[in-house]
Order: structure tokens, then sequence, then C-alpha cells
């Protein structure tokens, strides 16, 4: 068995196509332009290379891109006093303060002075605690992009056994919560549990977002499962994920490939949740199929 590829790229394509013609449709029908914020702390390249990226999408969809840039030894209260800003600006409906910051700076801080509702990276204690509890949420972008590859290639996720590798609050504890929404069985594992291969054997979707190069092995895999990789880790062969893709492709049913597969999803739900944001901000529906 030879896994199917599970483009992320094409798919990630065809959703910021729909946002597009959504933001149009926004634009004629009611005047509305979404607008979106993003904050970069220094320079690093990696974060720098990201926010060019984010400014180039939010443009080519229609939307309106605002960048903010800080110096590396800016103080807390400057960035708190620019995201206070943000937060009154009814031309903004998202903001993005784009990760790491420099050392000084609280992160938690940081990220909880976002007003809940432009929170379009959901990363807020109160973003974070309503999905948790089933209610209305901006849902972090990697793992709702996830969701939406998982929900295309599987239909219905009621029943199955998940297996999501990885606890942070960025993607393995979202993903575990939107898993359990889809009512499939949800197991939350990470580098230090016991007997992982016999878990990752026993699920039929396997999230890996763990951090650690190639880190599941194609004997770890149920056949026939669906393995999504989050990973991106640069090592000497390039940019490889989490899995060990040439073995576990032999495995697997389906897979997403590093670069190609989840990484084009984060941008483009990351638009989707600005879209979201702008709707909910003006009372308006909320498009189709861009939120859990």
């Amino acid at each position: 068995m030879t896994a199917e590829l599970i483009d992320g790229k094409a798919f990630a394509a065809a959703l910021r196509g729909r946002i597009a013609t959504a933001v149009a449709a926004l634009r004629a029908e009611h005047g509305i332009t979404p607008g979106l914020a993003v904050v970069l702390v220094g320079e690093d390249p990696a974060s720098s290379v990201y926010v060019r990226s984010k400014g180039k999408a939010t443009v080519e969809v229609g939307m309106e891109g605002f960048q903010h840039r800080l110096s590396a030894e800016a103080p807390q209260e400057e960035l708190l006093a620019l995201i206070a800003r943000l937060n009154d600006d009814p031309a903004v409906n998202g903001i993005l303060v784009q990760l790491p910051l420099p050392r000084h700076m609280d992160e938690a801080a940081v990220i909880n002075a976002i007003a809940p509702e432009k929170d379009v990276d959901g990363f807020t204690v109160l973003n974070a605690g309503r999905l948790a509890t089933g209610q209305k949420a901006m849902v972090p972008c990697t793992p709702l992009g996830c969701l939406m590859l998982l929900r295309d290639r599987l239909g219905s996720l009621a029943g199955k056994d998940a297996l999501v590798i990885g606890r942070s609050n960025i993607v393995g504890k979202p993903m575990a919560q939107l898993l359990l929404a889809d009512s499939a069985t949800v197991t939350v594992a990470h580098s230090r549990t016991r007997d992982l291969p016999d878990l990752c054997r026993r699920a039929d979707i396997v999230v890996a977002a763990v951090g650690r190069a190639r880190f599941v092995q194609g004997d770890w895999i149920k056949p026939g499962a669906t393995v999504i990789d989050v990973g991106i880790n640069r090592t000497g062969d390039g940019l490889v994920g989490d899995v060990d893709f040439d073995a576990v492709r032999e495995v697997a049913g389906a897979i997403t490939p590093v670069p190609g597969g989840v990484g084009p999803m984060t941008i483009a739900c990351l638009l989707a949740n600005t879209l979201t944001a702008t709707a909910r901000a003006n009372g308006l529906p909320e498009p189709e199929g861009l939120t859990p």
C-alpha cells in the first residue's frame, strides 16, 4: 500500500479563493473590507519571512493588511499600547502578534491583551476556554486547517480513534478539542508517553505535532490510517516533518507531505478567521465551512 497524498497546498488555494469571493461580496453588499493587523517585534529571519507571506496572502484575497514593526529592544509597554490601539480601531478585525517574542516580554500577557473577538490566532485564554467548553470561539489556525483536511479526506470523524502526539497550546490541545467535538475518541500523547508505538498502531487518525524530525516510524502506523504531519524541522536533508514520511507512506492510507501539507493551511485559516471575525463584529452571517 502506498498512501494517498493529502494536498494541503491545493486545498488552501481553493479555500483562499472562497475567502476572496466572500470578501468581494462583503465589500459590494455592505461596504465592509476585513482588516488584519500583524505585529512583528524584532528581526527574526523566519518570523520576517512568515509575516511577509501573511501580508501578501491578505492582499491577494482583497483584505486590508496593516503591518506594525517594533524593535527587539522595545519595552513591553510599547507593544501593549499598540495592541490597545488596534483593539479600538474599527478598521482592524483581526490582530496577530508574531511569535516568538523577545525574552524580556511576557508572552502570555501580550497575547491576552488582544481583544478575544480580534484574536484570529485563537491563543487568548478566553478563546481557549470557549473552545474547551464547546462555545463559539476563534480557533487556532493550524488545528483548524488539520480538521478541514481530515473532514475532506474522511467525511465524518465520529467514532474514529484519533491520536494527537503533542500537547502544546498552539496545536496539540486545541486539536484534541476539535476532534472531540467531532465525536472522535481522542488520546493525547507526547514524547514521554509510554508505549507510544502501540498507541499509534490502534489509531485511525494520527496527528503528529511533537517537534522532532521523523519521530513517528513506519511500523507504528495502523494500515490504512490517516496521518497529519504538523512538524516542520530543518535538517541536513532540508525540511522534514515529525513523521518518517517514506516509511509511513508505505503503510498509511493517506498522509500530508512536508512541505505542502499542513503549512499552507495555516495562513489560509488565518484569513478564514479574519473573515469570520469581521462577520461576527458586524452581525452578519458567518461564511459556511470556515469554522468547526
